[in-house]
């Protein structure tokens, strides 16, 4: 007797299921109950409808998804705690570095602007974090005003937070500039025009991130006589594939190779300076400490402040690469391996990547405050109502020094 296979399909026409069960659902139980029927028989040749070819179910799986969705439960919160100390903490560095005394380098400049933004994306996040995961508490809601909140705020994050990467990257060069050419041609063009390259940084941002305006939108769908709102991007577009390269690799992987490099210059800068102090440390006896400085070998005030700001500005580097990296990878490994692990790691880690992003343009304040005297000084002379008793401004010229004690 043949025995004859019937689809799933067809075995459910005719049928009548309960009305929160719909042909759809009772197709793909069925499809899927099959496979494993023909699975114990070595003969599986029926996909389920969402299989793709590359079977890819093992990514992000076990404790890194578990350690993940734990995570999920308590990131409003924490980001709630970040985004508001750091917009207190930016708001702090802005009013220090634009004083008179603080704003006169490329670098303190630069650094405002990027204060500046980093204030910006925390005031933004916090009513995103407090409804999405504080009020909704994981559910979803579609309404109107709240897809075209979250439409906004993906925009408006990713062009602030490209501008962050544009200056750091300034930032770099500027000071890579002031390092290794403090006298040429590039260190007096870089003296004089790095508000130019601030500027450019604003302008090139929305650039960048134009291809995102027109793949993301807002769809309405029409579910048991009720519209609902939603963000929806067409995946399978050119623009979508060409945005999304932009994003990981011009946005993310570019910056993070630059970035790379020039804090292996600025360390090496660095440790040669060390090497010079440790030969220089011979002065221990005051003869010898006189002798040192009356031959110039000692380091001077300068050398010991430009010192330590390369130091702050390698952390701050550090810091970044630390950042970014991992969204670059990612982003990368995306687009090689298609949509499975895109849907599967990369969007399973948004939440870790908004905190790392966070954290990062929180610590600002904590790394100059640590790093850098002239910050605690300017802050302790704005904040704590006892100003420094003297503050010593020297003036060198070809012929002596001359001081003068304000």
């Amino acid at each position: 007797m043949m025995s004859t296979s019937i689809s799933p399909l067809k075995a459910i026409e005719g049928l009548t299921f309960p009305p929160n069960i719909s042909n759809e659902t009772m197709h793909e139980f069925l499809t899927i109950w099959m496979n494993m029927e023909l699975t114990k028989n070595g003969t599986k040749n029926i996909k389920t409808p969402n299989e793709t070819t590359d079977n890819c179910s093992h990514y992000c799986e076990h404790h890194i998804r578990d350690f993940i969705t734990q995570y999920q439960l308590y990131h409003g919160y924490i980001t709630l705690v970040i985004c508001i100390f750091g917009t207190i903490a930016n708001i702090l560095n802005i009013i220090i570095l634009t004083r008179k005394e603080m704003s006169k380098t490329p670098i303190n400049s630069i650094l405002k602007w990027l204060a500046v933004c980093d204030m910006f994306v925390m005031i933004e996040y916090i009513p995103y974090t407090s409804h999405q995961y504080i009020s909704l508490k994981g559910e979803a809601d579609n309404s109107y005003l709240w897809t075209l909140y979250l439409l906004f705020h993906s925009h408006f994050s990713q062009i602030l937070h490209t501008i962050s990467i544009l200056l750091t990257v300034t930032l770099a060069v500027w000071r890579y500039i002031a390092i290794k050419h403090p006298h040429g041609i590039l260190g007096h063009c870089a003296q004089n025009h790095y508000g130019r390259a601030i500027f450019f940084c604003f302008l090139l941002a929305p650039v960048l991130c134009l291809p995102t305006f027109f793949v993301f939108g807002i769809q309405d769908i029409s579910e048991h006589n009720k519209t609902m709102y939603q963000l929806d991007a067409s995946e399978d577009s050119k623009l979508y594939r060409i945005n999304f390269w932009i994003h990981s690799v011009i946005i993310k992987l570019l910056p993070c190779f630059i970035l790379t490099i020039i804090s292996f210059v600025l360390i090496d800068v660095l440790c040669r300076a060390n090497k010079r102090k440790l030969k220089l440390k011979g002065y221990s006896a005051p003869a010898a400490a006189t002798a040192t400085v009356n031959n110039g070998q000692r380091p001077s005030k300068i050398d010991r402040r430009t010192d330590r700001t390369t130091m702050l500005l390698v952390a701050v580097l550090l810091l970044f690469l630390v950042t970014e990296f991992p969204q670059g990878i990612l982003g990368l490994l995306s687009g090689i391996l298609g949509k499975c692990f895109l849907k599967r790691c990369y969007l399973l880690f948004g939440e870790m990547m908004d905190l790392l992003a966070l954290i990062n343009a929180a610590i600002g304040f904590v790394l100059y405050g640590s790093m850098s005297k002239q910050f605690r000084v300017t802050f302790k002379s704005l904040f704590m109502r006892k100003r420094p008793q003297k503050i010593e401004l020297t003036r060198v010229t070809n012929v002596n020094h001359t001081t003068t004690n304000v």
